[in-house]
């Protein structure tokens, strides 16, 4: 359900209303953990729109006290298996690996995407398969 690099750790499906924080799974890669089971990645399907308690941080993102801290989780690369996929969509068009993250930062599942109406939006939608 999450990015291929987390196929060894324990997952479960994100909720609204979930409290996460910014992870490394010691896996090469970083995601998201609940606060309440940090060895556990809490997987977010696309169009999931997330409120950071602070200005998001990471690789590319200047630090900026007035900087962005909401995002739309999206997966892009979808054509290459072995590249990250997990991102995020800041409110500029800005997208940013979920691996780039600072670690520690707390996030709040603001809402899922809605059901999707057509193919193309369940397209969308649909998490990549894990490659073994």
């Amino acid at each position: 359900m999450c990015d291929f690099s987390l196929q060894a750790v324990a997952s479960r499906a994100a909720n609204v209303g979930d409290k996460l924080v910014t992870t490394n799974f010691n896996k090469g890669t970083r995601g998201f953990a609940g606060t309440d089971d940090p060895n556990t990645a809490v997987c977010v399907i696309p169009g999931t729109e997330l409120a950071f308690d602070a200005p998001i941080k990471g690789y590319g993102i200047q630090d900026k006290v007035d900087g962005p801290s909401v995002a739309i989780f999206r997966q892009i690369n979808k054509n290459n298996p072995h590249q990250h996929h997990d991102c995020l969509e800041l409110p500029d068009g800005t997208r940013m690996l979920l691996t780039y993250l600072a670690e520690g930062q707390m996030a709040t599942v603001l809402q899922l995407p809605a059901a999707p109406k057509t193919k193309a939006e369940a397209d969308e939608q649909e998490r990549l398969p894990i490659v073994a």
